[in-house]
């Protein structure tokens, strides 16, 4: 773990540290005392710093989760935001790292203009994931003072990051305890791909997820995928102890809109994991 860069973000008192391993750049926010959670964020370029971001807004997850903490009545988390692969010289590398990489090599078609970004061979997900769980959380738990063990560990994702979330949860139900995947991209795979998914999912009763979408811009497509997904999450036993979905009236597909509600899904997350 090489160290980089640490910056301020407004209205928050401790650094973000911002860190390189191997290639992958992670920024890190400790709260500067010992805390029992650990929020993993994908396109993490999205969540901290305004030189990296896609959009013009970030995901202001700090603020969010210092605010939500001090309801619940608990120290807030530490979050990782973790960068995606994607540069000029490696354009699909988003792609490649956050696609759930055994559906799609096991047979799931990718559809819509996915399928023009996916080349089988070049899917990273379980390396990408592998590199996270392995290396990027025991470092920083190390880092922060956290016991990497028994801390409880959520991650969190939009559009292909939500699919990567539900992937995450599925690959590894002992190291993550919820997935909260914002607008998952199911239009990547169609019902074929919830049906992957879904039935790839622990076992209900241990593990945690939220599920959540909106109906403007292209968020306004997930509608009869997500009612699927939903329904097949009920079917297999699933309820609203463990399992939350959400439609969010007018909100798109982009950081603006997902910041409005994050609360919530940290909510979902903090309120019953204290």
């Amino acid at each position: 773990m090489e160290r980089i860069d640490r910056y301020q973000i407004r209205g928050v008192r401790q650094p973000i540290e911002r860190v390189n391993f191997a290639g992958r750049i992670v920024d890190f926010w400790s709260p500067g005392v010992p805390t029992n959670h650990l929020l993993i964020a994908h396109d993490g370029q999205n969540v901290f710093k305004r030189d990296t971001f896609s959009g013009r807004r970030s995901w202001r997850m700090v603020q969010t989760a210092i605010k939500v903490a001090a309801e619940v009545g608990i120290v807030p988390p530490t979050i990782i935001a973790v960068f995606h692969s994607r540069s000029a010289e490696n354009p699909w590398g988003r792609i490649h790292d956050l696609a759930p990489q055994d559906p799609y090599q096991n047979g799931v078609t990718a559809a819509g203009e996915t399928n023009d970004e996916i080349s089988l061979e070049d899917l990273q997900g379980n390396r990408y994931l592998e590199q996270i769980t392995e290396v990027i959380v025991p470092a920083i738990c190390e880092e922060a003072g956290s016991d990497f063990s028994s801390i409880d560990k959520a991650i969190i994702g939009s559009s292909m990051g939500g699919l990567a979330s539900l992937y995450a949860i599925s690959k590894r139900p002992d190291f993550f305890s919820t997935s909260l995947a914002l607008s998952p991209h199911w239009l990547a795979g169609e019902k074929p791909l919830v049906d992957a998914l879904i039935d790839s999912l622990p076992t209900p009763g241990t593990n945690r997820i939220w599920m959540s979408h909106g109906t403007g811009g292209h968020d306004s497509k997930y509608g009869p995928f997500q009612k699927y997904a939903d329904q097949k999450m009920r079917d297999i036993g699933w309820t609203d102890e463990d399992f939350a979905t959400r439609v969010y009236n007018r909100s798109g597909h982009n950081e603006r809109s997902w910041a409005k509600y994050l609360a919530d899904p940290i909510r979902f997350w903090l309120a019953t994991s204290k």
